[in-house]
């Protein structure tokens, strides 16, 4: 039978004079100083808050709890947001006390174990970069975006140069443009060519003294790495200006590629995604950025420096040339302490092993889906590949919305669909290093089963949760509870 109890408000399971607690009477020197409150902040009588019994509040958010669909129960296959299961030892660690406790506020010289900790991972994240200088302090990923856009606007500035124009892949994420507009910039589209890359002749036409940013993923967003970088980037440099990177798909190329090294000047990483930090749930998250030794002056203030000579960390504000702050104190550490640990815990050795068996299970999954669905670009892929329910669609009805509704009822949350943008009814999937044969075989025949559903079936999926489809109207088939004023 049903537990009805976790579909139930807290206010419908109240019940009067229930409580998980029972508090001595208010010290009477405490009321009487109670009594110089404003009468505005007083309440006539108590909130009307539920009354339940421990309990009945732990079963109430347990039960809800097991609604949800976590990359701890359940395989993730989202193409793009690289939702791997991420080491719990990590969230202990960044928990310890003498991490956790830390004030911000504190003096350089009692902060020195943090410092020195925050200081080696900006050195980590050089090194895998390739790019020398580091900012610790965006707080995601297109805050990074930001903020590097912001140090490359003061570089021309300095240099006198007026470039108002940012150019940016159309099979970006749309953060790119939207974080150049923010920025200041003007945004125009590349195009890709017909294998899903950089479309080179597109990219030297729009090309001039105004442009200031190219900014581009590689691997892009197709799960392609674009063999053409070099040209791209040379073609960029020779006209002036800088080349971004997008750092979200850097799963993909762990200690096999470095971006300083194929050219990028700037690009920002997703701790989130790459280095174990919390992902979902609005945040808290870290955007880091990694810049060329010329741009290092601008970088936001203040930077976490070291004095060989007396051994000693540093916060360092006498930073004239810098942007300024982008973020309060110096970053949320909370995300960079995750993302040290996760690399200490790897080295080099296994920060390449997590991307080759990325790049080795999206590879093995592809192999599998291409006879379910159409693969538009490439036999080959590295962290993820972008499918195409188009033809699907067009001879049974089934869109890649049905197949992401209806793969929940096999117990797999849905794979990313209709992004990027270039694919036709796209189906974006990212199985990550964290999942066995198994699991990856299990969803490939989820796959190929929902897409040889039809009718109501499939159109009205999902029907094992307890909401069907929100946003659709004619598909709500389950109803929805609602808090009413009163309850």
């Amino acid at each position: 039978m049903r537990n009805t109890q976790s579909t139930q408000l807290l206010f419908e399971l109240s019940r009067s004079g229930r409580r998980a607690a029972l508090l001595p009477d208010l010290d009477p020197e405490v009321a009487a100083a109670g009594e110089d409150l404003p009468a505005e902040h007083c309440a006539a009588s108590p909130p009307p808050l539920p009354e339940l019994a421990e309990g009945d509040v732990i079963r109430h958010f347990t039960n809800l709890s097991t609604l949800n669909m976590s990359v701890d129960t359940h395989f993730y296959p989202l193409g793009s947001c690289t939702m791997k299961y991420n080491p719990k030892r990590n969230e202990r660690l960044a928990a310890l006390p003498g991490l956790a406790d830390v004030h911000p506020l504190q003096t350089d010289e009692s902060l020195q174990g943090m410092l020195r900790l925050l200081y080696d991972l900006q050195n980590m994240l050089a090194e895998i970069s390739g790019l020398p200088a580091v900012s610790l302090q965006p707080a995601a990923g297109a805050h990074g975006e930001l903020t590097a856009l912001m140090v490359a606007h003061a570089y021309f500035a300095k240099r006198g140069e007026d470039r108002p124009v940012v150019l940016t892949a159309d099979s970006a994420h749309g953060t790119n443009p939207a974080s150049a507009a923010m920025a200041g910039f003007e945004t125009k589209a590349v195009k890709s060519n017909a294998d899903g890359l950089v479309d080179l002749e597109d990219l030297r036409s729009k090309l001039n003294d105004r442009v200031a940013v190219f900014m581009l993923t590689n691997p892009n967003t197709l799960g392609l790495f674009d063999h053409q970088i070099c040209e791209i980037t040379a073609a960029v440099h020779e006209a002036g200006g800088l080349v971004y990177l997008d750092g979200a798909n850097m799963n993909a190329i762990l200690g096999l590629s470095r971006p300083g090294d194929f050219g990028a000047d700037m690009m920002h990483y997703n701790p989130h995604k790459t280095f174990s930090g919390p992902h979902g749930g609005g945040g808290p998250g870290a955007g880091p950025i990694c810049v060329r030794d010329f741009l290092e002056p601008f970088l936001p203030s203040p930077t976490i420096e070291h004095d060989a000579e007396q051994d000693r960390y540093r916060l360092q504000y006498d930073r004239p040339e810098s942007i300024g702050r982008v973020r309060s104190f110096f970053g949320n550490t909370g995300v960079l302490l995750r993302a040290y640990f996760y690399i200490r815990s790897y080295g080099g050795e296994g920060l390449r092993q997590v991307s080759e068996d990325a790049v080795l299970g999206a590879n093995y999954l592809l192999s599998k889906v291409k006879h379910i669905l159409d693969v538009p670009h490439g036999e080959r892929c590295m962290h993820e590949f972008v499918a195409s329910a188009s033809r699907l669609k067009k001879e049974q009805g089934t869109s890649a919305m049905d197949i992401a509704k209806r793969i929940l009822d096999y117990g797999f949350h849905a794979p990313t669909v209709y992004f990027p943008l270039v694919v036709d009814e796209a189906v974006m999937i990212e199985p990550t290093e964290t999942e066995s044969k198994e699991t990856l075989d299990a969803f490939a025949e989820a796959l190929f089963r929902v897409t040889e559903e039809a009718g109501d079936l499939i159109h009205e999926a999902p029907h094992s949760t307890r909401i069907s489809r929100p946003n659709d109207v004619a598909a709500a088939r389950k109803p929805i509870v609602k808090w009413t004023e009163g309850d």
